[in-house]
Formats: structure tokens, C-alpha cells, sequence
């Protein structure tokens, strides 16, 4: 076998293995890491392993963003040894017995790379043109900026008339709950159909066009039970008398 003919060591020998065994060890790894690079490019994944079959028992290897984890040997007569480990090291004669078998899990590996030649041939990579949504979202901007302009200057009159620095503003319309919460003179949040509910606005992004669509009409509503709010006030201030 080539990697053990370098390193001029003979696997069924114990006492040799024992003698070189860190040097044989990192041999491997450096061999086995090819491998199991090579298995996570065509996985496509970070990590995963995958299992080798040979006459005398089972490989698999075992890889994490594309680095070797673990090769591991289960002979078919039970005993598993891990050849490539992060624990200690493998026992020196389970080492040289799984050895005996690199050879036919190479090949392994090399039958299933030859397997996949050709596995793509065929496939049509002439797929339909995307369509844009460019001007579904700048008409969704467009609206959900003139409710956010208004509900700005909603939150800028309840700022001055209340004073503090939050504040909420609740209307129900047509069965629906409103919510406007302001942080200052700026609105933090619009919501429509209570806690659960839609937001038209908030810091986290904004609404899809079928929210859009289906609230924006509504939203007048909101504004009139604002000014209703807004005109309840002034006639309760037109009733002190100084």
C-alpha cells in the first residue's frame, strides 16, 4: 500500500506501530482529510460523514466545514476503532488490524467518486427568466410612506399635547383594532387587528403588498377616529374657565 510503503512500516507489525505510531497516525489524517474534504465538496454541506463498505467491514468518515473529524473502522466480526480520532490515540494492534483494511476503503472511496462521473450530464441549466418585483415593492413603499408620514405627525401632536415621552394612541375601526405607539414626536409602531395583529409599520421591516392591500384603504379610518380623538380634546379644554 502506498501511504504505509512510505513510511516503510509494515501494519501487521505491533511493536513498529507502537514505535512510529504518532508519525503513522498524522500520515493518515493528512490521507484520510483528503477524503474527507473531497466527500464534503461533493455533499455540498458543512458537516455530515458518510460510510465505505469493504470485504472485511464498514469506514466512515466523518468531516465538519469540510475538516476531517473522525475516521472510523468497524470490522465486520464488531470492535469499532477510531483511526482518526480528537480523543487518545488508537490501541496499537486494533490500529494495525483496521490498517490492513486502508487499502480496500480507499478504493472504496474511489469507486464511489467514479460512480458520480457523469451524473449531472443531462441536466437542463436553461431555467425560465425571474420576474422583478421592483415595481410591486415601490408602490408598497410609496404607500406605507404616506401612512408613515401621517402617523409621524400624529405622534408630533400627541407629543405636544401629552408631554411625554411614550405614548400610544388605540382606535377601533370596522370591528379592528388600531395602534399607534409613538416614541416622542416619532412613531415607533402601527398596528392593525390587535396584539396578534399586522404591523404597517415597525422596526422591524416592512409589511408584505397583500397587508398593504388589504389595510391601506382602511386606514382613513384610523386617521378620522384620530381626529375625532384629537376634537374630543378641544372641546374639553374650551370648558375651563379661569
Amino acid at each position: 500500500m502506498t501511504l504505509l510503503s512510505e513510511l516503510d512500516l509494515d501494519a501487521a507489525d505491533v511493536a513498529a506501530v507502537t514505535e512510529r505510531r504518532d508519525e503513522l497516525l498524522a500520515a493518515i489524517k493528512d490521507h484520510a482529510g483528503q477524503i474527507a474534504y473531497n466527500v464534503a465538496r461533493i455533499e455540498g454541506g458543512d458537516y455530515g460523514r458518510r460510510s465505505f463498505s469493504t470485504d472485511r467491514g464498514e469506514w466512515t468518515v466523518k468531516y465538519e466545514a469540510g475538516d476531517i473529524e473522525f475516521v472510523r473502522y468497524d470490522p465486520r466480526g464488531g470492535g469499532e476503532t477510531y483511526v482518526v480520532s480528537t480523543q487518545s490515540p488508537a490501541e496499537p494492534e486494533a490500529l494495525a488490524r483496521a490498517l490492513e483494511d486502508y487499502a480496500p476503503f480507499v478504493a472504496a472511496y474511489n469507486d464511489y467518486v467514479a460512480s458520480l462521473d457523469g451524473v449531472l450530464d443531462g441536466v437542463d441549466a436553461d431555467f425560465p427568466s425571474v420576474e422583478s418585483t421592483g415595481s410591486v415593492v415601490a408602490e408598497r413603499n410609496r404607500i406605507v410612506d404616506r401612512i408613515e408620514a401621517c402617523c409621524d405627525q400624529m405622534a408630533g401632536e400627541l407629543y405636544r399635547y401629552e408631554g411625554t415621552d411614550y405614548g400610544t394612541f388605540a382606535a377601533r375601526v370596522d370591528a379592528t383594532r388600531w395602534e399607534l405607539k409613538r416614541e416622542r414626536d416619532t412613531v415607533s409602531y402601527l398596528r392593525a387587528g390587535g396584539s396578534g395583529g399586522v404591523y404597517l409599520l415597525s422596526q422591524y421591516g416592512p409589511p408584505s403588498a397583500t397587508d398593504v392591500r388589504e389595510y391601506a384603504s382602511r386606514f382613513s379610518g384610523f386617521v378620522d377616529a384620530y381626529n375625532d380623538h384629537v376634537a374630543e380634546l378641544e372641546l374639553d379644554l374650551e370648558r375651563i374657565e379661569l
